[in-house]
């Protein structure tokens, strides 16, 4: 049983995905906004690479059947929806409907899982039950790796501390867990963070920036722990919701 962390700079290889659990992060903000449109009701989340393809698929549904969403450069995409803000993700914009998204990294980060076991999404707000629904993987020996999104293919502050304190919770449930050494420096990162997610928003960059660009409700959004008791799972190039947990 193995843990691999792999930290931002670049998106998994095919062979690092093949046949393992792989958890997706992107804390601020691609897998919150995720968690919390479906927490709403929509009716999944299908993920992009780039602008013209999600104008392109919004096209074979009726308008009515779709919301469009994302980013770049933190902004609005012009003639979206939605931004890649999770209070945008209202119940009234989402319920019933397909978000189609495109952000800068989440979403490419989650597209390059193609080929994984079973592929989660997480974010500080369901990270106890993204925790708990891999619990099983882990008991029967399966391996995993976490994917930092990063913020333009460079360490992201959040996402590292968000998969150490994932790898610290999925090493509880097995003794023997082998851990590479980008794991155990993401762990020691979480021990920071664990019970208080929102000291981020005072240490991490990209949360300045978002700050400074007038999105501090959403970082403040996004650093909360266990806020959304869902977990979600991306597959057939959907994110669904796959189970409420009780809060813990």
């Amino acid at each position: 049983m193995r843990v691999d962390v792999l930290l931002g700079e670049s998106t998994p290889a095919p062979s690092e995905v093949a046949g393992r659990v792989v958890v997706v992060i992107d804390v601020l903000r691609a897998s919150t906004v995720m968690v919390q449109a479906l927490a709403n009701g929509a009716k999944a989340v299908v993920p992009f690479a780039e602008v013209d393809e999600v104008v392109a698929t919004a096209q074979r549904y009726t308008r009515d059947e779709v919301r469009l969403a994302g980013e770049r450069r933190a902004l609005p995409i012009p003639g979206f929806d939605a931004g890649n803000s999770p209070q945008s993700m209202t119940s009234e914009l989402v319920r019933g409907r397909t978000v189609l998204m495109t952000t800068t990294n989440g979403t490419s980060a989650l597209l390059a899982s193609h080929g994984a076991q079973r592929v989660y999404v997480a974010a500080f707000v369901n990270l106890s039950a993204t925790a708990q629904a891999i619990g099983p993987h882990v008991r029967d020996g399966g391996s995993v790796l976490v994917v930092c999104a990063g913020q333009d293919r460079r360490f992201a502050l959040e996402d590292a501390a968000c998969a150490g304190v994932l790898v610290q919770e999925v090493a509880r449930a097995r003794r023997g867990i082998v851990l590479g050494d980008a794991a155990m420096v993401a762990r020691q990162l979480g021990r920071r963070y664990a019970t208080n997610p929102s000291r981020l928003a005072r240490d991490a960059q990209h949360a300045h920036t978002l700050t400074g660009a007038g999105f501090a409700d959403d970082v403040h959004f996004c650093l909360t722990r266990d806020s959304i008791p869902l977990v979600i799972t991306y597959a057939d190039r959907q994110v669904s919701r796959e189970r409420i947990l009780s809060a813990a």
